[in-house]
């Protein structure tokens, strides 16, 4: 986790990373009203401009001056996938020339809902042993304007393939994708801030998602500065089996986890989602139920259980689907909210766990790593 990271960045301001209070000084600066940083500001997340070009109500000589002192940080289409069940997966190329990926799924249970999960790192440093985008390291942050595009070029793409109508197709966001968010903190909250404008895209907060494997004092952090949904990437249920998958864990244990918990602030009606990977013989024993329920139950909760997705290379393997229905049912029995999440968009590998743009899974399993079933109970 100590990795360096790189940032790459022309000189010019990228003015997709800027609140409408930080664009108005901008414009200020500029010797423009007030006003026009409004109009700016609409045309960058409300109308998904990718050039001055487009901002026609903006006047001549403002545009070219826009041009020649600021720029659109752009990300460009680099690979398109589209899987059986509606999920389409985008490879992106940022300005530096690195990929990563970000994962649209339609509902197809009639609630209408259109979810996009993005990435906030080029790679990941938590180094959890069942992902793939683990295998890639970390390269560097990701820019709340690259963090932005993301939903920006989607909700285009959406509207100009005729999939879905504007103004804003996408009405869910989680923040699920390439990387770790809370190791991001400070351009993952700026980028929530322009996402959740009303004078931008407008987001609801109930329905904007951030997920983490366990930064614990950026967990308190998020509860404190923001306004949005927690999900916790837990996965086991015992320091000594999480310690391998996730290594984040050697830093911060599974009780300083659940304390971070119970202190985030929890609106009337919110819940703490608990995300849990089930993997053949490692973490899903009757035991582990037990203990699960021992750590969740005492808080306003619900548990995904999600059947693991294969990645090649790496050393685990999915519990048989009856594990996961005793999982959800035994849990459901003790009054904790479970259901078992719908892998979405595996044929094109675009489930959880499976991002890897580029770098591509096939690291070697790391010393210490769990593989294939124990020997013995935990």
């Amino acid at each position: 986790m100590s990795l360096p990271i790189v940032e790459s960045r022309p000189a010019a301001p990228d003015l997709r990373s800027f609140d409408l209070a930080a664009l108005t000084e901008v414009v200020g600066a500029m010797g423009e009203r007030p006003f026009r940083a409004g109009q700016l500001y609409k045309w960058l997340h409300q109308k998904y401009a990718v050039s001055f070009d487009e901002m026609t109500d903006l006047p001549k000589a403002f545009r070219e001056r826009l041009v020649a002192e600021a720029r659109l940080g752009e990300l460009v289409l680099d690979k398109e996938q589209r899987s059986s069940d509606g999920t389409i997966k985008f490879r992106w190329r940022t300005e530096d020339g690195k990929a990563i990926e970000s994962v649209y799924m339609p509902d197809d249970t009639g609630k209408k809902r259109r979810t996009l999960c993005i990435s906030t790192q080029v790679g990941c440093a938590m180094g959890c042993g069942f992902c793939a985008t683990g295998t890639m390291g970390l390269s560097r942050n990701l820019t709340p304007g690259e963090i932005v595009d993301q939903v920006h070029r989607v909700n285009r793409f959406l509207i100009e393939e005729g999939l879905e109508p504007g103004p804003r197709p996408l009405t869910n966001l989680v923040y699920m994708g390439m990387g770790e968010p809370l190791h991001n903190f400070e351009n993952v909250k700026a980028s929530l801030g322009i996402l959740l404008s009303p004078q931008g895209p407008d987001f609801s907060n109930r329905h904007v998602t951030v997920s983490t494997a366990g930064i614990v004092p950026n967990i308190l952090r998020l509860g404190a500065e923001t306004d949005v949904k927690l999900a916790i990437s837990l996965n086991a249920t015992t320091d000594e089996v999480r310690d391998r998958v996730m290594p984040v864990n050697r830093r911060w244990k599974i009780a300083d986890l659940m304390k971070a918990c119970r202190d985030f602030p929890m609106k009337q009606g919110r819940r703490i989602t608990f995300e849990y990977v089930l993997f053949d013989g490692i973490n899903d024993t009757d035991d582990d139920l037990k203990r699960l329920a021992e750590l969740v139950g005492d808080l306003p909760s619900k548990v995904n259980f999600i059947q693991y997705n294969r990645n090649e290379g790496l050393p685990y393997e999915p519990s048989p689907l009856e594990r996961v229905d005793f999982f959800v049912e035994g849990l459901l029995r003790r009054g904790i909210q479970a259901m078992a999440r719908k892998n979405r968009g595996r044929d094109i590998l675009a489930a959880c766990g499976q991002l890897a743009a580029e770098g591509g899974p096939g690291r070697k399993p790391a010393k210490g790593a769990l593989t294939g079933r124990l020997e013995r109970p935990i």
